[in-house]
């Protein structure tokens, strides 16, 4: 059964378009040029399609074959009769229909759910393994992107005028950190994805955008200030060591200082600003749209970067989405006296399984569970 590439090339225009390249059906032979503009002409296309892709085309072709009878006579316009004058078109049909949907599976791209994603600027996306070393070289604008274990770091040999946007997007049950362009270091928690620029341009601020919750170490630079932009919340500085904890399905947003100082702006209100110092944490209330700032012990809220989960009178229904950040899981409470349940305690993820850490609160509140691959359901 030999091939006519002319022909599997109309075929494509068909599928593609719905419609065909008139110059190359002047290739084709008087025969198939008839019997693609009678298959198009009377809405037979799908018919002729679906009933190649029902074939077996290594079991069946050969039984087709031999009912098929070749005549030289007019073509009568009935899709049963077209077919019976059709074998080398049926045949290319066929073969088209094997060799792309062959393709299309082999060249899917399927992302797992725990896979560390890198989206570049054109909408590619790159798998990163947090025990792997690559590059990614992007030799248009100059960057370079090297991957060294849980770590992603960018460099540039020249200064470039426009802003390129990378955006790196971290699973549950996993951490990365991303030194950017600049310097700047940012350690990423799970759940969490991070936009910014391949590199920063000089005369303009250092923007990125957080979702999720990251702990920076900011390069200094005091003519290119610093900014977190997250939901509501602009984090602006000049160079110093602070945890943003922006995730949607939380109230709050969280802005604990380390070392240095930080501003505070909301989007309803960008000319109030509320200053931090070390020691201090600014919450946003996405109800109250105001902005909170109190003493804490900053450990607390930068421990995760170790595997540590700290828990201080944490809600159980609170806890629960910690948990299934932390170790990947979902868990679903069918005890919901247990919701506001207040919880001391603290685990290493690195360290206590999931099961180990459920076995340790249950014996703090009472309750069993059951566990199905990655879900978890709380019993009673």
């Amino acid at each position: 059964m030999k091939s006519n590439s002319n022909l599997v090339n109309s075929l494509k225009e068909i599928v593609s378009n719905g419609s065909i390249d008139a110059s190359k059906i002047k290739l084709l032979s008087p025969e198939e040029q008839e019997l693609i503009r009678e298959l198009e002409e009377n809405h037979l296309l799908n018919e002729a399609i679906s009933f190649v892709e029902s074939m077996d085309e290594e079991q069946n072709w050969e039984e087709f074959k031999e009912r098929i009878k070749i005549k030289k006579k007019p073509i009568v316009i009935h899709w049963k009769t077209v077919f019976q004058y059709a074998s080398v078109f049926v045949a290319m049909l066929g073969l088209f229909f094997v060799f792309q949907n062959k393709t299309t599976k082999e060249s899917k791209i399927i992302i797992p759910d725990d896979a560390i994603q890198l989206v570049l600027e054109n909408g590619d996306v790159q798998i990163l393994n947090p025990n792997g070393e690559k590059q990614i070289i992007k030799k248009d604008e100059g960057v370079v992107v090297s991957q060294k274990e849980n770590q992603i770091t960018y460099s540039s040999d020249k200064a470039i005028t426009k802003l390129v946007y990378n955006e790196i997007k971290i699973p549950y049950g996993q951490t990365f950190a991303v030194t950017l362009s600049d310097g700047t270091k940012v350690s990423m928690n799970a759940g969490s994805s991070l936009k910014y620029p391949v590199q920063f341009i000089k005369g303009h601020n250092r923007e990125v955008v957080l979702d999720g919750e990251a702990f920076f170490e900011v390069t200094k630079d005091k003519t290119h200030p610093f900014i977190v932009k997250t939901r509501g919340v602009d984090v602006k500085v000049l160079g110093t060591k602070f945890n943003v904890s922006s995730y949607k399905e939380d109230l709050d947003i969280n802005t604990v200082l380390v070392e240095g100082s930080v501003s505070l702006s909301s989007e309803t209100n960008p000319n109030q600003r509320t200053l931090l110092v070390p020691g201090e944490k600014g919450t946003w209330n996405n109800v109250g749209k105001d902005i909170a700032v109190e003493k804490v012990d900053t450990r607390f809220y930068t421990e995760w970067m170790t595997g540590e989960l700290v828990f201080r009178k944490t809600a159980f229904k609170d806890l629960i989405i910690k948990l299934e950040r932390s170790y990947n899981v979902t868990i679903v409470n069918n005890k919901k006296e247990l919701l506001d349940k207040k919880f001391n305690g603290s685990f290493n993820r690195n360290v206590e399984n999931i099961d180990e850490v459920l076995m340790a609160l249950s014996k703090i509140q009472s309750f069993t569970y059951k566990k199905e691959g990655k879900q978890i359901t709380i019993i009673n």
